[in-house]
């Protein structure tokens, strides 16, 4: 006869394998979710250059950009939330890849659909574009949309905007 422990213990870990099973046939779930169902960008640009500054021996540019992207289909059941963000990419001498974050949002996958929908005009960046170095003069830029999926259970994965499509164009060759 087995005591109260040995069919406690029976009971939880039996439990705890069902639910080990059930993650993993989640995690399971969404793969090819990714390539399949890709958020729509209609736009990513930017709009107004407000100023580009040598401060403390670093060039920081300061702009706004307009946004259209509807990040609806990048939801499936296990999706939690998706944080979405706007990355700067651009070369330097001293860097040859220089990717920096410029705006980001969460959105929720229990938000209305309206909120999923990410319009944007004339937004200013929230984090300044500050290089290492006093380069950033005439570089050539290019803004893309990135996003991480956070899942309720299963791997963290993320999605960028596709290779040629993110828009690109040169900063003022002068301190504005």
């Amino acid at each position: 006869m087995h005591t109260v422990w040995v069919r406690l213990n029976a009971v939880v870990f039996f439990g705890l394998t069902v639910l080990l099973c059930l993650s993993i046939l989640a995690a399971l779930s969404k793969i090819g979710h990714a390539t399949r169902h890709r958020p729509i960008i209609h736009k990513l640009a930017m709009n107004k250059m407000k100023s580009l500054k040598n401060h403390g021996g670093v060039d920081r540019a300061l702009f706004s950009f307009d946004m259209h992207a509807d990040m609806t289909p990048a939801f499936h059941w296990n999706i939690k939330q998706l944080f979405v963000y706007v990355v700067a990419t651009y070369a330097t001498p001293t860097n040859p890849k220089n990717q920096i974050v410029l705006w980001d949002r969460i959105v929720e996958s229990t938000d209305p659909p309206e909120k999923k929908v990410l319009r944007e005009e004339n937004v200013f960046v929230k984090y300044g574009l500050i290089d290492q170095g006093a380069e950033l003069r005439g570089t050539e830029m290019e803004l893309s949309l990135m996003w991480d999926h956070m899942p309720l259970t299963g791997v963290l994965y993320m999605g960028e905007q596709e290779e040629g499509t993110a828009s690109k164009f040169v900063l003022p060759t002068e301190y504005k």
